[in-house]
């Protein structure tokens, strides 16, 4: 496994991670769920990805299960939940003190954790002032319940005023953002946070490297049983992965299909690589549903030292979505 530092901070975590969003809790049961952990920590994966959202709060329960029953030792794991969406109450979603405050004590009672490593704000808010929820993160570190806080899919302009805020009140600005990011989906890594990584050393925790598996091919020749996507309220991803408009989004996962045979790899280990291929991602963050998957996943490592400039190129030639000004390979 490789390790990298989140952003400008000592903290390492492996290049590839483990995360729970749609499985834990829904797709799979908790005896899945540990195999895929403990196969991914084999691996040397040291970051498992949560959120207070996922599955209603069962994602951490089932985390928090597999944790305590691995007997791992705490140092040698990062943990990271995110806050925004807790319920339906009036206070139960959103970046405000109180839902920070009282989301974070939730969040850490189903994982059974006194502390996580990562906390994120999972999304803007625009309800509430900025400076409020940088003292709310604030107040959580402080109290020892995270050891960093983030953003996720928040703007440049919006991650730039939490600083501000944090360099004008002597607080802690974020140290790491969670955004997309894959080969259909790059303008905000590669050009939108670039002043950011450059002068304030933003790590990212980049999640859908594989685009909700449509950069694996399995959607070539429509929707396979079993998949996420014919479940109960995925309606919308069903909509995004195969209507009309993603056609061309289709002949390009097929035209990456031959060069990665050529590099003797599958495509999403091919999107994998590729993702870890820019120097300012910390951790891609997979998805498993099963031991076999996080497996196959794994082995994008060993794809990485392929992508040359050369190969990089050729993949840039497929996709024709350089963003402007965009990235140049060596």
């Amino acid at each position: 496994m490789e390790y990298r530092f989140l952003g400008s901070s000592g903290l390492q975590v492996s290049a590839l991670s483990l995360g729970a969003w749609v499985t834990y809790g829904s797709q799979v049961g908790e005896d899945v769920a540990r195999e895929c952990m403990m196969a991914a920590y084999e691996c040397g994966v040291n970051f498992f990805d949560n959120a207070e959202a996922y599955a209603s709060g069962d994602a951490e329960e089932v985390m928090g299960n597999v944790i305590r029953a691995a007997g791992w030792t705490r140092s040698d794991l990062v943990i990271s939940t995110k806050i925004f969406w807790g319920g339906e109450g009036p206070n139960d979603r959103g970046l405000s003190r109180k839902h920070i405050l009282e989301g974070v004590d939730r969040s850490l009672g189903r994982l059974q954790l006194e502390y996580v490593d990562l906390i994120f704000c999972h999304r803007p808010d625009p309800d509430t002032p900025i400076e409020e929820t940088v003292r709310a993160m604030n107040h959580v570190i402080h109290q020892g319940k995270a050891f960093y806080w983030g953003t996720s899919e928040w703007s440049a302009e919006q991650i730039t005023e939490a600083w501000a805020v944090a360099r004008r009140e002597h607080l802690i600005g974020p140290t790491m953002e969670q955004p997309q990011y894959n080969m259909f989906h790059r303008d905000r890594v590669e050009v939108e946070y670039d002043r950011l990584y450059r002068e304030n050393g933003l790590g990212t925790t980049i999640w859908s490297p594989l685009a909700s598996g449509l950069l694996t091919g399995k959607y070539d020749d429509g929707v396979p049983a079993g998949t996420r996507v014919n479940h109960p309220g995925m309606e919308w991803l069903k909509a995004e992965l195969l209507g009309e408009h993603s056609r061309p989004r289709h002949e390009k996962v097929r035209a990456l299909k031959p060069l990665a045979d050529d590099l003797g790899c599958t495509r999403a280990q091919l999107a994998l690589a590729w993702c870890l291929r820019n120097p300012n991602v910390s951790t891609v963050i997979t998805g498993a549903s099963s031991v076999a998957q996080v497996g196959e996943n794994m082995k994008a490592l060993e794809v990485l030292p392929k992508l040359t400039g050369e190969i990089m190129e050729r993949i840039e030639g497929i996709l024709d979505n350089r963003p402007e000004p965009g990235p140049t390979y060596r």
